[in-house]
């Protein structure tokens, strides 16, 4: 089966449907060991400096990895797609563009299905069918989701890695789903962890390797991550296209804002940590987050893979320390 790769979630159930193997160049890159040399491989090729991290991994992860074709999400994620693509048609890649529709409209989303599944020569049935059979799989990482913030039996990290997993499976849904039941049944067995600062995370996942590890040695527990989370579809749908019209993450900042404020009152935050990615447009967007999210609230921006700077770790510490007397009383 040949593997397709894709810049961020889209319809996988159509890759799935198609006999193929899905896969989030995303999870690729910043779970290789080789994160940094990626970085440096495209500014070798010619990447400036001031482009984002995860862009110079996404190109150079795309060159390693022998696919049969990159689903290139034009509109809803990154503005530099359209350039990274270019620069992959250079290398003969085969591109395929997808687009969120900005309105939400669900004909124009309808239409970029039809799209899809036309190129991969899949009916609506089979894809379907493929919804499904993977909405189990989804029910147990919404799970593993609620043993995070109501259980308090699943750390940060562990939250994110199996959430953030869930926009391709893994490649195989069937083994990610025992993966994940296996971990739920060992999760039950422990005893719930001491009661700290609560933290939503928003914002894309960080580029930074060993944020959750920090926080956690400091006595804060991230309970939402917010774009991880959305990437495990966690709502019932009808069809497909209810389905990613309700996911938020394509849609812009307001639509994302109703998910944020419902999620943070219902898991009891006490602050709120915005992640940004250096030299990406979504930083602009941190101004509407500040002012329409009323709750402590810090900024931070990651730039390369690895470990979380100095800098970044004093102003966590001091967020932290902060919120601390607030739960106390």
């Amino acid at each position: 089966m040949g593997k397709i790769g894709f810049t961020t979630s889209i319809p996988v159930e159509i890759i799935l449907a198609a006999g193929k193997i899905p896969v989030d160049l995303n999870n690729i890159f910043i779970n290789s060991e080789r994160a940094q040399a990626l970085v440096e491989i495209a500014e070798e090729a010619g990447y400036p400096r001031n482009t984002c991290g995860w862009i110079k991994g996404l190109y150079s992860v795309s060159l390693e990895s022998e696919m049969e074709a990159v689903i290139a999400v034009m509109q809803g994620d990154c503005s530099n797609t359209q350039a990274l693509m270019e620069t992959l048609q250079l290398k003969n890649l085969n591109i395929i563009p997808f687009a969120f529709p900005f309105d939400r409209d669900r004909e124009m989303l309808k239409m970029q299905v039809y799209r899809l599944m036309d190129y991969f020569g899949v009916e609506y049935a089979a894809v379907h069918k493929i919804k499904e059979e993977l909405a189990q799989v989804r029910r147990l990482c919404h799970q593993i989701d609620l043993m995070t913030w109501r259980e308090q039996q699943v750390t940060a990290f562990e939250n994110h890695y199996y959430l953030v997993s869930s926009s391709d499976f893994n490649g195989d849904p069937v083994k990610y789903g025992q993966e994940l039941e296996h971990f739920i049944n060992e999760a039950r067995l422990r005893e719930p962890y001491d009661d700290g600062v609560r933290l939503a995370f928003i914002g894309v996942p960080p580029i930074f390797t060993d944020i959750y590890s920090f926080l956690d040695s400091i006595g804060a527990q991230v309970v939402f991550n917010e774009v991880q989370r959305q990437f495990s579809m966690p709502f019932d749908s009808r069809d497909i296209y209810e389905q990613y019209l309700l996911y938020t993450y394509p849609y812009g900042a307001f639509a994302r804002l109703k998910d944020i404020e419902r999620e943070i009152g219902l898991r009891k935050v006490d602050g709120i940590i915005h992640y940004t990615q250096t030299f990406c447009f979504r930083q602009i967007e941190d101004l509407i987050f500040r002012e329409k999210l009323k709750m402590p609230f810090l900024t931070l921006e990651g730039d390369r893979p690895g470990k979380v700077d100095a800098r970044s770790r004093m102003r966590l510490e001091a967020f932290v320390n902060m919120l601390k007397p607030k739960i106390c009383k």
